[in-house]
């Protein structure tokens, strides 16, 4: 099985727009939005290069392409739920980035069941 290109593009749509709101936390944003931002961005790049991971990852299987997935949305669910508390001032998205949170953790323990896995295929 080859790549995930739709896991793919997500995951660089997401590194893109991570790059961009650190740009913009770093030379646009006000003090009290900057720290969030700085912090949405760096989750959302990590997670959309674990999605990217992911995607390419052939011998992963299902469980690698979902815990991309799970890695992808939670990241961009995190980092837009914080960029809308610094920059729309809607502190209810507080309740949102959990969510985003969870879904970044699922992602991980998924990778970890998918490399679990592969290793006892390729055994």
């Amino acid at each position: 099985m080859g790549h995930d290109r739709n896991l793919l593009v997500f995951a660089a749509f997401n590194g893109a727009m991570a790059v961009a709101l650190g740009a913009f936390a770093a030379h646009g944003a006000g003090p009290a939005v900057k720290s969030l931002l700085t912090t949405g961005a760096q989750y959302q790049m990590v997670h959309a290069v674990l999605a990217v991971a992911c995607a390419i990852w052939t011998t992963g299987g299902r469980t690698a392409r979902i815990a991309g997935w799970l890695a992808a949305g939670g990241g961009l669910i995190f980092c837009l739920a914080l960029a809308m508390i610094g920059l729309l001032s809607l502190p209810v998205m507080g309740a949102v980035a959990p969510v985003g949170g969870v879904l970044m953790i699922a992602g991980w323990i998924v990778l970890a069941v998918a490399a679990f896995r592969s290793h006892i295929v390729n055994a």
